[in-house]
C-alpha cells in the first residue's frame, strides 16, 4: 500500500502504520488530493474505513489463543490429509472422477475475494504474493492438475485469514491501551451533576468522580478524598492517596473514595491522551534493521520470481515452477520487525515505559554508554537548605528572604527547597520587581530595588567567599552564592537524598554489558566526587547545558551509542542530542514527554535496566523472526526449485511463518517488572 501511494504525483512520503490501522501521508495540495489518495489504496486491494467501523479483536489471552489452537487442529489435520493424499496418489485418482467444471467452480467461488485483488494489482502493474499463487494456481490447471488447484486456493484464503489475525494481534497492544480510556464525565453545570461524552469536557469545570469510576480528565482535586489506581499512566501497581491540591490524571481509578476535580487538561492533551498518540505514532520512528527489511520485501518478489522462471527453463516442470510461486511468504519478511515492536511498545506503555518507536529500542539494544543527570534523576529531587551563613549587615534570615524572594517564581528544585526553608521560618517574601533564569547559572532577580542574584559560584567573583564554602562542599552538599547589589551576602547549603534503588539499578546495568557509566552535572567536583564514588561511576562537573551537549557528542564522535538519562525539563538539549534520551518521572509532564526518545512515566530507576532488558529481548525476537523465515523460505525454493516439495504441501506451507512469527512475537506482550507480574 506504501508504495502504490507514493506512486501518486505530490506524495512526498507515507508511512504505513500497522498498529492502529492508519497512514500517514506528506503531499503536495496543489499536485494531488485526498481523493487521489484514497483511489490509490482502493486500487491497491484495501479500504478506507471510518473508526466506528473497526471490530476490535478479543485479547491474546483468551479469544484469540483458542482460536490459534483450533487454527492450529484444523490446519494440521488437513496438511496430514494432503501429504498422505499426495504420497498415496489419491488426488490424481479424485482428479479423473470428478468433471473439470465442478473443480473450475469451486476454483472461482472460493478464490474469488483474492482473484479480484490480484487482478486490480495487474492492471496496476503491481505484483503481490497472491499473484504468485494465482499463477501457480493456473499452472496447476494447465497441467490438469485440479485437485491441487483448490488445494491451492484453500491455502490462499486460510494464508489471508492468518495474515489478517496476525495484525490483528499486532494491533491489540494499542488497543489494550486505547479501552482504557473513560467514555463520559459527570461535569456540574448550572448546580446540576450532567453527564457528558469526554470530549465535550471544558477546561475549568468540576468534574465529579465516584468510588470505582475512572477519573476523566488531568485536573487538580478541589475536594473529597480517594486512593487513586494509577496503573495506567505509571504502571505502578500500588495506589496512591490524592486529597485537596493533588494532581490526578486521566483513564486512572478512583478507588475508596470519591473527589470533585477541577480540570485542567482534557481529551487529547491528557497525559493519557499523549501515551496513545505517542505509542500511535511509534511505528513512524522505524529502526535500520526494519527499513532493511521492508526493502527487502520489495525485491523479494520479484526474485522468487526469476528463481521460478529459471526453475522452467531447466527442469521443464510446470508443477516444480508453481511450486516455487506457491511456497513463498514474503509478507513474513515484512510482519517480523513491526510486530515485535509494536508488541514491546504497547506492552512497555502498560509498564510505564514510553518508547517512541523501534528506531529507539535497536539504540537501546547496542547502547555502551549512560549518561546521568543528578538533580532530580539519581537523587530524589527534593534537597533541603541544611545551613545558611550570612555576610557582612545582613542576618542569615535576611540572607534567606532574599534568595527565596529572589527564587520566587524559579521551577529548580533547589528554588523550591530555598522557598521551603523560607516558608519553615515564617519569611515574609518580596514580589521580585524582575526576573531571570539563567540556564546553568542560577537566578537575578530585582527585589526592594536590589538586584539579587542566586546561584552557582560562577556568579560571585569575590574568590575568598568561596574558599569559606569549602568545608560544607566537602561534605557533599551544594552550594548556593547570593549576591546583593554584585557583593556577596551569605550562602546557602542544600543537599539531596539519593534515591534507594539506584545502587543496584546500576549494577545491574553493568550486568547487562554497559561499558562505560558517566555522571554529568552542574554542581561542583566536592559535591559530585563523593556521589559518583559511592556508586563506582565516572563524574564531570561544574556543566552547562552546552557542556553536556558537547560531552554527548564526544562519545558519538567515538562511535558509541550514548544513552542520556535526565529529568526532562533542564536536560531537554542533552536528551535530543543522545542516540536515546530517557525522562524520568514524566508523568503530568508535557516538556519531559515531548523531549525524550523514551519516557518513564514514574521516578523509578529500577524501570531504566528494565527498559534495556526490553529491548534486547525484542531485537533477540526480532532476529530470530527474520532467521526463521530466512531459513523458512530459502528451504521452501529449494525443496520447490528441485521437484522434491509437491504444490499441494508448497500451498499448505505458505501461512506457516505467518503463524510462527505470530506466536514468536506474541511473548512480547506479556513483560515482566519487578514491581509485579505480567502485564494485565
Amino acid at each position: 500500500m506504501e508504495r502504490a501511494v507514493r506512486s501518486v504525483p505530490g506524495v512526498t512520503e507515507v508511512t504505513l502504520l500497522l498498529s492502529v490501522r492508519k497512514a500517514t501521508v506528506a503531499y503536495d495540495p496543489a499536485r494531488t488530493s485526498p481523493s487521489e489518495i484514497r483511489k490509490a489504496v482502493e486500487g491497491a486491494g484495501y479500504a478506507i474505513e471510518a473508526p466506528e467501523r473497526e471490530v476490535s479483536p478479543a485479547p491474546l489471552s483468551g479469544f484469540s489463543r483458542k482460536v490459534l489452537t483450533f487454527f492450529g487442529v484444523v490446519f494440521g489435520a488437513v496438511l496430514f490429509m494432503v501429504v498422505i493424499g499426495e504420497w498415496l496418489g489419491l488426488f490424481k485418482s479424485l482428479t479423473r472422477r470428478v468433471p473439470w467444471p465442478f473443480w473450475l467452480a469451486i476454483i472461482i467461488i472460493g478464490g474469488w475475494p483474492v482473484l479480484a485483488e490480484v487482478v486490480k494489482a495487474a492492471m496496476r502493474r503491481r505484483v503481490t504474493s497472491h499473484t504468485l499463487m494465482t499463477v501457480g494456481m493456473v499452472a496447476a490447471m494447465a497441467v490438469g492438475e485440479w485437485a491441487a488447484a483448490v488445494i491451492v486456493v484453500f491455502f490462499m484464503r486460510v494464508g489471508e485469514y492468518v495474515e489478517s489475525f496476525t495484525a490483528e494481534q499486532a494491533r491489540r497492544a494499542v488497543k489494550d491501551l486505547t479501552e482504557m480510556a473513560p467514555q463520559t464525565a459527570r461535569v456540574v453545570r448550572d448546580g446540576e451533576e450532567v453527564e457528558v461524552p469526554v470530549a465535550e469536557v471544558k477546561v475549568g469545570e468540576t468534574v465529579i468522580v465516584r468510588p470505582g469510576e475512572n477519573i476523566p480528565v488531568d485536573g487538580e482535586v478541589i475536594g473529597g478524598q480517594a486512593t487513586v489506581d494509577q496503573a495506567t499512566i505509571t504502571g505502578e501497581s500500588m495506589p496512591v492517596e490524592a486529597g485537596p491540591g493533588a494532581r490526578v490524571f486521566a483513564a486512572t481509578i478512583a478507588r475508596l473514595g470519591s473527589l470533585r476535580v477541577r480540570a485542567l487538561k482534557v481529551g487529547a492533551d491528557t497525559t493519557f491522551g499523549k501515551v496513545i498518540k505517542l505509542v500511535e505514532q511509534a511505528e513512524t520512528n522505524r529502526g535500520e534493521v526494519q527499513r532493511l527489511a521492508d526493502r527487502f520485501s520489495g525485491y523479494y518478489l520479484p526474485v522468487v520470481m526469476a528463481i521460478a522462471f529459471l526453475t522452467y527453463v531447466f527442469s521443464r516442470n510446470p508443477l516444480a515452477t508453481a511450486a516455487v510461486l506457491v511456497v513463498v511468504c514474503s509478507c513474513s519478511f515484512a510482519l517480523a520487525t513491526p510486530l515485535a515492536m509494536i508488541a514491546s511498545i504497547g506492552a512497555g506503555a502498560r509498564r510505564g515505559l514510553l518508547i517512541k518507536g523501534g528506531k529507539y529500542l535497536e539504540a537501546l539494544n547496542r547502547a555502551d554508554v549512560i549518561l546521568l543527570d543528578k538533580t532530580g534523576t539519581l537523587t530524589l529531587g527534593r534537597p533541603q537548605v541544611t545551613d545558611i551563613l550570612a555576610f557582612g549587615a545582613l542576618t542569615e534570615q535576611e540572607v534567606l528572604a532574599l534568595a527565596a524572594s529572589a527564587e520566587r517564581y524559579s521551577e529548580h528544585p533547589l528554588a523550591e527547597a530555598v522557598r521551603s526553608k523560607a516558608g519553615e521560618q515564617n519569611l515574609i517574601l518580596h514580589e521580585p520587581e524582575q526576573f531571570e533564569a539563567i540556564p546553568g547559572l542560577g537566578v537575578r532577580a530585582r527585589v526592594n530595588g536590589h538586584l539579587i542574584e542566586v546561584g552557582s559560584r560562577r556568579i560571585v567573583a569575590d574568590s575568598d567567599s568561596v574558599l569559606s564554602s569549602n568545608d560544607l562542599e566537602a561534605q557533599g552538599k551544594t552550594i548556593l552564592y547570593v549576591v546583593c547589589d554584585g557583593k556577596i551576602a551569605g550562602h546557602l547549603a542544600a543537599s539531596d537524598t539519593l534515591r534507594p534503588e539506584v545502587p543496584a539499578a546500576l549494577a545491574e546495568l553493568k550486568n547487562l554489558g554497559i561499558q562505560s557509566i558517566e555522571l554529568l552535572t552542574g554542581d561542583n567536583e566536592q559535591v559530585a566526587s563523593p556521589l559518583a564514588k559511592s556508586l563506582g561511576i565516572e563524574y564531570r562537573a561544574n556543566l552547562l547545558p552546552e557542556d553536556k551537549i558537547a560531552v554527548v557528542k564526544e562519545y558519538q564522535e567515538k562511535r558509541h551509542v550514548v544513552v542520556m538519562v535526565g529529568d526532562g525539563v533542564n536536560d531537554a538539549p542533552a536528551l535530543a542530542q543522545a542516540d536515546v534520551g530517557i525522562a524520568m518521572g514524566a508523568a503530568g509532564s508535557d516538556v519531559s514527554i515531548e523531549a525524550a526518545h523514551v519516557a518513564l512515566m514514574r521516578e523509578d530507576w529500577t524501570l531504566v535496566p528494565e527498559l534495556f532488558a526490553i529491548a534486547r529481548r525484542t531485537m533477540g525476537v526480532v532476529r530470530l523472526n527474520l532467521i526463521f523465515t530466512a531459513c523458512y523460505n530459502l528451504a521452501g525454493l529449494s525443496f520447490a526449485a528441485s521437484g522434491l516439495l509437491p504444490l499441494t504441501l508448497a500451498a499448505a506451507l505458505q501461512s506457516l511463518p505467518d503463524l510462527g512469527i505470530l506466536a514468536n512475537s506474541s511473548r512480547l506482550l506479556r513483560i515482566h517488572g519487578k514491581s509485579g507480574g505480567a502485564d494485565r
